[in-house]
């Protein structure tokens, strides 16, 4: 399997998710920024699109939770959004701004309708950023537009059915789930789904024999950090930006 740019890297990857979403709130810039000045080459955000085609980074796909507006952004334009502060203190950002301020950024992305879909290829395309990005989502069908979009060249991870056949792969099952085949280059997961535990030794070797990355979300605590880099897992996604840096730092794999 070819390795994708974002991928192309020695060691575990630390992903600040939302940025540094512990210290600042999260998916502004200054989440993000604070990522950065802690020396985070990886992050993560969220993607959604407004009423006239606006991409921003946001998880939400309404604006009641963090902010003190309220509505739908499927709903809003980009002129009604911008007002709204998150936590009260920051604006949201537009997508092109996070990959304009930070050039040298891999970015992990969340598109979280089907609405992103189509203007984030263009995007992609337009800014040149394929290199640059990860595209993980929950549904199988937007990570195959992409896929279908830019071939091999772009770097996904696998939706809920393909994480379910990896998992029954890496079990001392017969057939049908053996000799299975994957279109992602990395899968992202939490340490459990549908009630059962995913990561252990039996799935991290198995994807690994796959040729895939393992990325393990969303972990905030210093013991299962360290768990799962002895299981060798390649990247953690954390809230906890700090902790995240100095468990890479105190076993010597910080870049």
């Amino acid at each position: 399997m070819t390795v994708p740019p974002y991928l192309d890297t020695t060691g575990p990857i630390a992903l600040a998710h939302r940025g540094a979403s512990n210290d600042q709130p999260e998916n502004t810039m200054a989440a993000f920024e604070s990522a950065v000045d802690l020396g985070f080459r990886y992050l993560e955000t969220d993607v959604h699109v407004t009423r006239d085609g606006v991409l921003i980074a946001f998880h939400d796909d309404r604006l009641d939770r963090v902010t003190h507006h309220k509505g739908l952004i499927s709903d809003l334009d980009w002129s009604e959004i911008k007002q709204a502060r998150v936590d009260g203190q920051e604006p949201i950002p537009l997508l092109e701004d996070l990959f304009d301020h930070w050039p040298d950024l891999r970015i992990n992305l969340d598109p979280k309708s089907d609405a992103v879909v189509a203007p984030l290829v263009k995007t992609i395309r337009d800014s040149k950023l394929i290199e640059r990005i990860c595209i993980g989502s929950f549904s199988g069908e937007r990570l195959n537009v992409f896929r279908e979009s830019f071939g091999p060249d772009i770097c996904t991870s696998m939706g809920p059915m393909d994480v379910f056949r990896l998992r029954m792969t890496s079990l001392p099952f017969p057939a049908p789930f053996q000799q299975q085949t994957f279109s992602a280059q990395c899968v992202q997961v939490p340490l459990t789904r549908w009630g059962l535990p995913i990561i252990d030794n039996l799935f991290v070797s198995t994807a690994h024999k796959l040729g895939l990355k393992v990325h393990v979300w969303t972990i905030n605590d210093e013991t299962e950090m360290i768990r799962l880099l002895d299981l060798g897992v390649d990247g953690l996604i954390s809230d906890e930006a700090k902790l995240l840096k100095s468990v890479f730092i105190s076993r010597g794999i910080w870049a």
